[in-house]
């Protein structure tokens, strides 16, 4: 991978999909956190099905930092671990309140000391939430960068290290959309759809199985 080429394959992209926007559905800060922690392990469109009812139900930390877990647990249930997702939300809530005045942290140090927020969590927010470049690396983006051959890593800190080095900062955030819209709409797993593909002609993916 070159600056040149990846130059070309984001204006590509950006070409194929237009103005892209994050899966998930929020209105704030507090939204957007609870949010990209249910988002784990299921599809952000299953966590917009349930979202609505938990943020009319508790709408702010201080809220949802008193709630009974068992009622959160039956809200998420759909979202796949929900025990683990209804304690961690619960638990972080009362920890915003306790140790950072009920706003949500922007630093990675500070999100990804609450329950629930790992790296990728933490850059989520800290991207979509206060506007900071960052490049979070689920399994979209790191599917979709190993393929076209920005990284030969599985390290989800190395691939993002190798986005970071050759995509321009002000790009990052865009950069990160742009590679999960095209890994779920083209790009997947196991059946990729290389004749409808926009960049084929640039990836390693399809250039070593012709």
């Amino acid at each position: 991978m070159t600056h040149d080429l990846s130059s070309t394959i984001l204006k590509i992209l950006r070409e194929t999909y237009g103005q892209v926007k994050p899966g998930l559905v929020y209105k704030n800060l507090y939204q957007l956190l609870i949010s990209v922690v249910l988002s784990a392990q299921t599809t952000d469109k299953q966590v917009n099905t349930v979202t609505p009812v938990l943020f009319q139900k508790y709408p702010d930390f201080r809220s949802l930092a008193g709630a009974e877990i068992a009622d959160i647990e039956t809200i998420i249930r759909s979202t796949g671990f929900y025990r683990n997702k209804a304690r961690n939300i619960v638990m972080l809530s009362g920890m915003i309140m306790s140790k950072h005045n009920g706003k949500v942290p922007d630093t990675l140090e500070d999100l990804t000391f609450l329950p629930g927020v790992g790296r990728k969590s933490a850059q989520v927010v800290r991207a979509f939430g206060f506007s900071i470049p960052a490049i979070p690396v689920d399994t979209h983006v790191l599917r979709v960068s190993k393929r076209i051959g920005y990284t030969t890593s599985t390290n989800p800190l190395e691939v993002e290290k190798a986005l970071a080095r050759m995509i321009p900062e002000e790009h990052w955030i865009e950069s990160h959309v742009l590679f999960i819209t095209h890994g779920r709409s083209i790009c997947m797993s196991r059946k990729p759809s290389c004749g409808k593909c926009s960049i084929y002609q640039y990836c390693d993916f399809v250039n070593n199985n012709p």
